[in-house]
């Protein structure tokens, strides 16, 4: 859909201001009751859902153009989907989190964009990744000595944070290790390992990120390729529920899902005592966004003539389905961990700032976005903060909290090999 074909629910937000917070029933203090890290950190209307509504209504009816100022908030978005989350409690006819991407790619279009997203562009181009100064060559040093198989019908796709980032390479080839040790025939495309390019798509940049989903998608079924298994949840979202409308029709697993498949089959067992009390972080892209993409045509359609509503009836993405359990599972079936949960939990999740490409093109308000949630960790007492997802995990990452406290930061992968 263009900016202008979502004219409809730009008109219909009624401004309640729904997307600004958790569910007032599941509130429980004033200090952690909001969950839109771009209008808490802005200050102003214009940076929410509902702002960006009333934006986008002025530039699709000619009343406003792009300033400088416009674009830097127009991009200030983490596409977390928290807004679209609550507004779905109380509006089946909006869809806030694909209009403000969708409000993104007008921008981009209208060639207004970052100078951050300009370097990562160009190393998109010439090094297959979005993180500027990585280069292609380095790929697959974390993989080296792994007795990844030449053939089989599942692949390892560890995602560009992990490939390239030392000081997880230790998870990520600590979960490609444990899956080997468990029998699966595991795949690793190596050289031809590039970029999901989700981020892209977060962004706003849809041409380039349909041509790699498309040059991806060929390539999986070049190979075979029938289940995906990814330690990232920016690829697991990428291949779950944007490249279904490219056409990929083929399994696709965040690591969580296998280990606690295999827990479940008795295929993996904890050997070891961790004495540890953790609290969890649910990633947006594995938890609210981690829902499956569900086909759907039809056309919008007014009941009594006010009433708007669609024609089959459309899936209803409202984060309810994501992958909270298996990580809960997993954490509470090691011994010794004691797992504490903080007030904003599953789809009512605060972001970690990472995302949306906020990391590298407004690190300001990424590392307050993380700030945050690291004070509300620290508020249930926890010794670590435990999460499964490669960027998450990087931004908060010696993040202080608002009183200058910092928290032990670890990937589930990295707890679950304490275990082993």
């Amino acid at each position: 859909m263009s900016l202008q074909e979502y004219k409809p629910m730009q008109e219909r937000c009624s401004n309640c201001s729904f997307c600004k917070w958790i569910p007032f029933d599941k509130v429980r203090s004033a200090r952690f009751a909001e969950n839109c890290p771009a209008v808490c950190y802005g200050g102003w209307n214009t940076y929410s859902a509902r702002g960006r509504f009333q934006m986008a209504l002025a530039v699709v009816n000619g009343e406003l153009e792009y300033t400088e100022t416009m674009t830097d908030i127009v991009h200030t978005c983490l596409a977390c989907g928290s807004c679209d989350v609550a507004c779905k409690i109380c509006r089946y006819n909006l869809e806030p989190l694909a209009h403000n991407i969708e409000l993104k790619n007008d921008a981009v279009r209208a060639g207004k964009i970052l100078p951050a997203q300009e370097k990562m562009l160009e190393a998109f181009k010439t090094e297959k990744t979005l993180i500027p100064g990585m280069r292609k060559a380095d790929t697959s040093a974390w993989a080296e000595g792994i007795p990844f198989a030449e053939e089989g019908e599942v692949l390892y796709y560890p995602g560009c944070k992990y490939s390239y980032d030392p000081a997880l390479r230790g998870a990520v080839r600590g979960a490609a290790e444990l899956l080997i040790r468990a029998g699966v025939q595991l795949r690793y495309l190596g050289e031809g390992d590039v970029c999901c390019a989700g981020r892209l798509y977060q962004m706003g940049f849809f041409e380039p990120f349909e041509k790699r989903a498309g040059f991806n998608i060929k390539q999986f079924k070049a190979a075979g390729i029938k289940t995906i298994v990814t330690p990232c949840s920016d690829c697991y979202h990428a291949f779950k529920r944007l490249y279904p409308k490219q056409g990929l029709d083929i399994e696709v697993l965040h690591v969580v899902e296998y280990i606690d498949r295999l827990l479940s089959e008795g295929k993996l067992k904890f050997t070891k005592t961790v004495p540890l009390t953790v609290t969890y972080h649910d990633p947006c892209h594995l938890g609210r966004q981690g829902e499956p993409y569900v086909p759907w045509e039809g056309k919008e359609k007014k009941i009594l003539n006010q009433i708007h509503t669609w024609e089959p009836r459309r899936p209803r993405y409202n984060g309810a389905y994501g992958i909270y359990d298996a990580p809960r599972r997993i954490i509470e079936a090691i011994p010794g961990v004691k797992l504490v949960e903080m007030e904003r939990i599953r789809e009512y999740s605060w972001c970690c700032g990472a995302g949306g490409g906020c990391s590298e093109t407004n690190p300001e308000f990424s590392r307050w976005t993380a700030s945050e949630r690291v004070t509300e960790a620290n508020s249930t007492g926890a010794q670590a903060l435990v999460t499964a997802c490669p960027w998450c995990k990087a931004n908060f990452e010696g993040c202080p909290d608002e009183n200058g406290n910092t928290i032990e930061v670890i990937d589930i992968i990295d707890l679950v090999n304490r275990a082993l």
